[in-house]
């Protein structure tokens, strides 16, 4: 069994509605109630509905509509079965991975999902290879073997103990091979997959109507039988949507200031939860710009950027300074660029440049989503552009696009510097590191690393207990620390607001602060 310490504890109400949840099955039903579907608002609307595309927070719509071979069940943090019936390695060196899947398994097209699906959509992932896409989490799967109808084999080219928190990520998606070709995405706006949920419709940017799937056979327990999710452009119109009761609940992009809004108010009517968060925000430099290229450069700006202002002046203090890639609550969490770096120095940050030979002021534009992560992203890149100006070594251009058109952008290479928010595929501090490095990678921007991809990560692998692998996380995160080719700003909390007789939230974050929608449902009695 892959041992590992819990990372994610369970979600708590926050004191200001103690006397509303006491506990994570207070006030809730055994039964859904027919009073329409559970309205949930949020500003991370996905990028595609294809998962061979998919290496970013699409997959929150993914987990309620498509199924995955492993998943987590409410309360568990190792991956458990869901389209399986059972799966472990079958060899003692962590690279032999068998499955068997449950019996009758369909997709919401009546279409059987087999072994041949399974092998189907994993050939299928790795041969459209989208650049920045989910076939970065493949790199150590060889070749899938469907041995019968039911059992499914993934032959790793090297050991991989964290081969089973892959196979559970929304990325790796059973798809109906009928429906998806094989060598490029789908288009359009249906989705077909197996999971808890059909969607029933969809409009890019707007809304996702999620019905129920009645062919669904998993681990999950559905408290509702409708959910439509309703995107939104900025934090203040989807909660004004919530107190209008238009939508019973938020999630993702709820700004700081509503959030301390709520938390001081004593409103009868909406409750907000908190919860412990592994979600991370940082900056990426980009090798094919002249000046985003120079270590300096970016060592200067590690040592300018003041953390702890844009915690406190933009984010209110509901989201925490961090200094490593790895977010704290994880096994290896180091302070890297604080211990190297310390407090911002301009000073320091001058030295680090004219000892390069840059004795002029150095131009840069950075680049932000204007609709992904939450309304204060704007200022956030503003308080960037004060303390590195302020600084007077840069002299920065801010530009925006919509999420959109922004992963176009960064994908091509197009910005300089740029912005970006990881949620954790899954709760380990590989999941911090590896998808950030080698040629092909989450951010469409190679950046070799050959000691962390050829030595550190594989060495983390062939080890099953995740506490005996902290050496080589600290090791990874010093090299990117010395590098700078990243540089983490902060740490976010998970905030859920829902109205009062909405309940569930507090059970419906996955470990990797995933919405399952079927958790949610109406309270019947007071």
């Amino acid at each position: 069994m892959f041992k590992r310490n819990r990372c994610l504890r369970r979600v708590a109400a926050i004191a200001s509605i103690s006397t509303l949840l006491a506990g994570c099955g207070v006030l809730s039903s055994d039964t859904p109630e027919d009073e329409g579907p559970i309205v949930v608002g949020t500003t991370s609307a996905p990028s595609t509905l294809d998962p061979a595309a998919s290496w970013d927070s699409s997959w929150e719509l993914f987990r309620n509509i498509y199924q995955t071979l492993l998943s987590y069940p409410t309360g568990t943090s190792e991956p458990q079965p869901d389209a399986a019936e059972q799966c472990g390695f079958s060899d003692s060196s962590n690279q032999v991975y068998r499955c068997e899947l449950r019996e009758g398994l369909k997709f919401s097209n009546g279409e059987a999902l087999d072994a041949q699906a399974v092998k189907y959509s994993f050939d299928r992932i790795r041969k459209i290879n989208v650049n920045g896409g989910p076939a970065g989490l493949l790199g150590s799967l060889e070749r899938v073997q469907a041995s019968n109808d039911r059992e499914v084999i993934f032959h790793l080219n090297k050991p991989d103990a964290t081969f089973p928190f892959v196979l559970a990520t929304p990325a790796m998606s059973i798809v109906a091979p009928e429906e998806y070709p094989k060598d490029a995405l789908r288009k359009g706006d249906d989705a077909v997959g197996s999971g808890p949920y059909s969607l029933d419709s969809y409009s890019d940017g707007k809304e996702a109507v999620l019905v129920r799937n009645d062919a669904y056979k998993g681990f999950a327990k559905r408290q509702n039988d409708a959910v439509t999710i309703r995107y939104f452009q900025d934090s203040g119109a989807m909660v004004k949507a919530l107190r209008d009761k238009q939508i019973d609940v938020t999630y993702r992009g709820l700004a700081a200031g509503d959030v301390v809004e709520l938390q001081g108010a004593k409103e009868e009517e909406i409750q907000l939860v908190e919860g412990t968060g592994t979600d991370i925000n940082y900056l990426v430099f980009n090798p094919k710009d002249p000046w985003a290229n120079r270590k300096a450069v970016r060592q200067a700006i590690a040592q300018v950027v003041d953390r702890a202002a844009i915690a406190h002046k933009v984010y209110k203090d509901t989201v925490d300074p961090l200094y490593s890639m790895v977010p704290k609550g994880l096994t290896g969490h180091t302070t890297g660029f604080f211990d190297d770096y310390g407090d911002p120095d301009v000073a320091k940050a001058r030295k680090t440049l004219t000892g390069a030979g840059i004795n002029r002021t150095v131009p840069l534009t950075l680049w932000y989503t204007s609709d992904r992560y939450g309304s204060e992203t704007a200022a956030e890149f503003k308080e960037l552009k004060r303390q590195l100006e302020g600084s007077g070594l840069f002299t920065i251009t801010l530009k925006s696009r919509p999420w959109k058109t922004y992963v176009e952008g960064y994908r091509k290479g197009e910005y300089p510097v740029f912005g970006r928010g990881w949620f954790p595929d899954f709760p380990d501090a590989e999941n911090f590191i590896a998808p950030f490095v080698g040629e092909q990678n989450a951010l469409g921007t190679p950046y070799p690393a050959p000691e962390i991809t050829g030595d550190l990560l594989p060495r983390s692998r062939r080890e099953s207990d995740r506490a005996n692998v902290v050496k080589e996380f600290e090791e990874a995160q010093q090299i990117l620390v010395d590098d700078a080719r990243l540089l983490p700003l902060w740490q976010g909390r998970q905030y859920v607001a829902a109205s009062r007789d909405v309940s569930g939230a507090e059970r419906a974050l996955d470990p990797s602060t995933i919405m399952m929608m079927w958790e949610l449902h109406r309270k019947t009695a007071w």
